[in-house]
């Protein structure tokens, strides 16, 4: 939107977080909002992520124009309950079903943690009330199709658009031949991402002899530790941007798995453009024209046949011809940016 001459205000939640100086070079403004915690977001309406995000001393600076606002996830929403926004043109970026997320967060934490599985659980069920309540009171810009369907379906949603990922990448930068290992990639606190790279450890990768490598930000011990009991297996904790993507660029396959219907999109995305070979799952690209230019497998031993098959064999020219068709057909950041800017100024 920079780029495009738009002059963006930006307002930032943060916990502790320093202040990023870089963000002063794309914007007009920046100004910090601490997230609200304990019993102040207690709430017999709003879902706890929610009314973490209330803040009014951001509902009073935006109040003081009549730009047009652009809300990143359904967790920075808290000004739609406001009525004095109605009539305000608000989109709503929807990175995915906030209530699904919780439960199957609920689903995969430990019956020894009550307390966390009975905070996910109810927190998954007063987010969907939620999500129904404010499916009319914004433009919702889903990131794939699933969301934008069950937007629709589901709440009964009459404004809501799929919009691709708006990406940092601009073209397909794989390379050719053949590259040194296979690469697991994700934020590593993230539960979904966490729970794939241990299936990967335990059930794809314990029994290959395949250098394996597992990157992303605070792994935890109990990842730490089957990677160590895994023959060829390492875990490359905290890397850089610049570190993790020249491991990128280096792997000859990618393998990313989703075990949850919400994640993992830009991961695919960023391993479509930079690297070579990605082997996924049928939950990875549900609903996405990436097929074509991934290895799909369907289980643990489909995942270990195709590695097997790719692991000496050289990515080639006609496959990063494909991967650009596709990318640019339906991932070009330029023209998406322009579609994200007359929906956010269009009447």
């Amino acid at each position: 939107m920079h780029q495009a001459g738009v002059k963006v205000h930006l307002h930032c939640f943060e916990n502790g977080h320093y202040e990023q100086e870089e963000l002063e070079n794309y914007c007009s403004s920046v100004e910090y909002y601490p997230r609200l915690t304990g019993h102040k977001c207690v709430s017999m309406e709003l879902p706890y992520t929610v009314a973490a995000g209330s803040s009014p001393a951001l509902v009073e600076r935006l109040l003081q124009d009549d730009h047009p606002i652009l809300l990143q996830g359904i967790l920075c929403t808290y000004l739609l309950t406001d009525d004095r926004f109605k009539g305000r043109r608000i989109a709503v970026r929807l990175l995915h079903t906030e209530y699904q997320k919780y439960r199957e967060l609920s689903e995969s934490t430990s019956p020894i943690a009550v307390f966390k599985k009975l905070f996910y659980r109810r927190e998954s069920r007063v987010m969907r009330e939620y999500e129904k309540q404010i499916s009319d009171k914004a433009l919702f810009l889903a990131c794939c199709r699933h969301d934008a369907d069950q937007y629709r379906q589901e709440f009964n949603a009459k404004n809501v658009v799929y919009l691709p990922p708006l990406l940092p990448y601009s073209e397909v930068t794989s390379e050719e031949g053949v590259g040194c290992y296979t690469l697991y990639h994700g934020n590593l606190t993230a539960p979904s991402n966490e729970k794939a790279a241990l299936w990967l450890l335990d059930r794809v990768f314990k029994h290959l002899n395949v250098p394996f490598i597992v990157a992303g930000k605070n792994p935890s011990k109990k990842l730490m530790r089957v990677a160590m009991q895994t023959k060829n297996a390492c875990i490359v904790a905290n890397p850089s941007e610049q570190e993790l993507q020249d491991m990128i660029r280096k792997a000859h396959i990618h393998v990313l798995p989703s075990l949850c219907n919400h994640s993992g999109q830009v991961k695919l995305l960023n391993a479509l453009y930079n690297g070579r070979h990605v082997v996924v799952n049928d939950d990875m690209i549900a609903d996405s024209a990436l097929a074509p230019c991934c290895h799909i497998a369907s289980g643990p031993e489909a995942f270990q046949s195709i590695i097997v098959q790719l692991r000496h064999k050289p990515f080639e020219e006609h496959e990063i011809k494909l991967r650009k068709h596709v990318l640019d057909q339906h991932y070009n950041t330029e023209a998406n940016s322009r579609k994200l800017m007359q929906f956010m100024w269009s009447a």
